[in-house]
């Protein structure tokens, strides 16, 4: 790591400020700004620190040599209800199609590695998903890797959908993404995980938490990657949703004033 305890404590303050208003701003300055993956793990973890809110969840995939998938989802950010509200921009909000794990039972702390089938019993239900995306920074902002990852990858919350079959989840590599607005035309996506193993990142992730000493806990609902990228969906619409034959879902967006 590179920057100081004090250096981080200064980017976390103002990435979090950002967060609970859902405001924007420039890159932090370079006297705090994450250089290494570990500045901007570092950052990230005390943002949660200074949220007033537990973390829910996870996004996650897998890693590379430059790059490491992982970013806490705030419990409050989490929704299932019909109507949900959410930062938006010009009358509208992005989303990810994804499928989200939620856990059964704890996977804490411990020396020895979990095994694949640890960790597929530890996953109590799979619901089709949409993560909802927002960005602390300026769309202008020249940004590296790091300085995304500080800021959670830009995650804002997360919609759960109805729940699916794991022998189906456990298969979901690809499937069609069609979504509508109210009346309009469908729009259909070609749907690929972008790990083709939809369970991967997820064995990924518990291994990570394992050895940073963090664990993951029940109740909490781990994503791990998007079908379909990301597109902007409007609100106050009723957007109706297909996952292929995994199930279907309905949802109405409206603007988030505090």
């Amino acid at each position: 790591m590179t920057l100081s305890l004090d250096a981080v404590r200064q980017a976390a303050l103002e990435l979090a400020t950002r967060r609970r208003a859902g405001q924007h701003g420039p890159r932090l300055a370079d006297a705090c700004r994450p250089v290494t993956l570990a500045d901007a793990l570092a950052i990230q973890r005390e943002v949660s620190a200074h949220m007033g809110d537990a973390i829910g969840g996870w996004k996650c995939g897998t890693p590379s040599d430059e790059r490491i998938v992982v970013a806490p989802i705030y419990q409050q950010t989490i929704s299932s209800d019909e109507s949900c509200a959410v930062w938006s921009a010009q009358g509208q909000v992005r989303v990810e199609p994804e499928l989200a794990f939620v856990m059964a039972h704890d996977l804490p702390p411990r020396e020895r590695a979990y095994d694949s089938a640890e960790v597929a019993s530890a996953v109590a239900r799979v619901h089709l998903a949409l993560e909802l995306i927002d960005s602390r920074y300026d769309e202008q902002a020249e940004l590296a890797f790091p300085d995304r990852l500080a800021d959670g990858l830009v995650n804002q919350g997360l919609w759960l959908g109805p729940s699916i079959p794991w022998a189906q989840a456990q298969a979901a590599r690809q499937f069609p993404v069609q979504w509508s607005a109210g009346e309009g035309s469908p729009v259909t996506l070609s749907g690929q995980h972008p790990n083709d193993d939809p369970l991967a990142p997820l064995h990924w992730l518990v291994d990570h938490l394992r050895t940073t000493g963090q664990g993951l806990r029940a109740g909490q609902v781990v994503i791990t990657g998007s079908y379909a990228g990301t597109f902007p969906c409007p609100l106050d619409q009723t957007l109706h949703f297909a996952y292929g034959d995994l199930g279907r879902f309905t949802v109405r967006f409206q603007a988030r004033s505090n």
